[in-house]
């Protein structure tokens, strides 16, 4: 069994997680850069929400690696440029930093996800190294960056190292994951955040019963003994399952909004809800922040915003 604290949250619903207002958060995973036809950006689930969260006015701390090439020193330029810590980056003499070709297909998009990549080789240093001067109040963890066995190692290092909130954006991107993988990042999670084609997925891989999602992910809860699992539905909103089996759901986005660009909603869904965590919002206004949040990024091209006015509104409604 994990081991639970318990702090009663403003709402009155009992929360078994101790995180800290004022801790930082430790990401861990992929930096990449995302080939689209007609430009190059940089992207990558961790990288993504850890510039939202700086944006925001937290100081997360990033874990990867790069290669020693043009893309690799673009990524430790804008981090520089948006006041970013740097330190938790390696640099891989031998393997390019990652990169994914992004195609148009169906009205979505197709990722093209090379393998041999930089991130596939996270030295388990960079988590002893980083574990000394700070005491995280979360990890972030993904799912891609453990397809490889060396920077599978350097997480498990991470997380046996620190007694913060472990959380999970499952985010599958075939064909790079498999249920051993997924088994061993669900064992290790106490908060799981995944999609509705995601959560069907897992129904298949754990035998998940029921047609319901809800009853799905009270098993899922069962099994890994899990504290939260949020599940995101695009357009029609998002929900959240506590350990107690209760259910808070967000309304649903404009259907009217003008969606530029889907790459990306996601990690900005996901950074407002552990920033939610962190500043002990109550769930409903986490779930519609974040809702709010990741529909404005679907209104522009590219998973993360070019200037810092984007950030402004919503810095200025949330008290920030």
């Amino acid at each position: 069994m994990k081991a639970r604290l318990t702090l009663p949250l403003p709402q009155g619903d009992e929360h078994t997680l101790n995180i800290s207002q004022n801790g930082r958060v430790v990401l861990f995973g992929e930096v990449l850069a995302d080939i689209f036809p007609d430009r190059t950006v940089l992207g990558g689930a961790p990288f993504n929400v850890a510039r939202h969260l700086k944006a925001f006015g937290r100081n997360p701390v990033l874990l990867s690696r790069v290669g020693n090439d043009d893309p690799g020193r673009n990524v430790l330029g804008a981090m520089a440029q948006n006041a970013m810590e740097t330190g938790g980056i390696q640099i891989d003499m031998h393997r390019p930093t990652g990169q994914v070709k992004v195609h148009l297909e169906n009205g979505g998009h197709c990722f093209d996800i090379l393998p041999d990549q930089a991130y596939d080789f996270i030295h388990p240093a960079v988590a002893r190294m980083v574990r000394l001067p700070l005491s995280p109040a979360l990890v972030y963890y993904g799912t891609l960056a453990q397809r490889h066995e060396v920077s599978r190692r350097a997480l498990t290092t991470l997380l046996r190292s620190t007694s913060a909130a472990k959380f999970l954006d499952v985010n599958l991107r075939a064909p790079w994951y498999d249920e051993k993988t997924l088994r061993s990042a669900m064992q290790n999670a106490d908060i799981v955040k995944l999609n509705a084609e995601e959560l069907e997925v897992l129904a298949r891989m754990f035998a998940l019963p029921g047609y319901r999602p809800q009853n799905r992910v009270m098993e899922l809860m069962r099994q890994f003994d899990l504290e939260q699992v949020v599940v995101t539905c695009g357009a029609e909103g998002a929900w959240q399952m506590s350990h107690t089996g209760k259910v808070i759901e967000a309304v649903e986005g404009n259907r009217d909004a003008i969606v530029v660009d889907t790459v990306g909603a996601g990690d900005g869904f996901t950074a407002v809800y552990i920033l939610g965590m962190l500043q002990h919002w109550p769930m409903e206004n986490t779930l519609a922040r974040a809702n709010t949040f990741a529909a404005a990024i679907c209104g522009i091209r590219g998973a993360v915003p070019d200037y810092a006015d984007f950030y402004q509104p919503f810095t200025e409604e949330w008290g920030l």
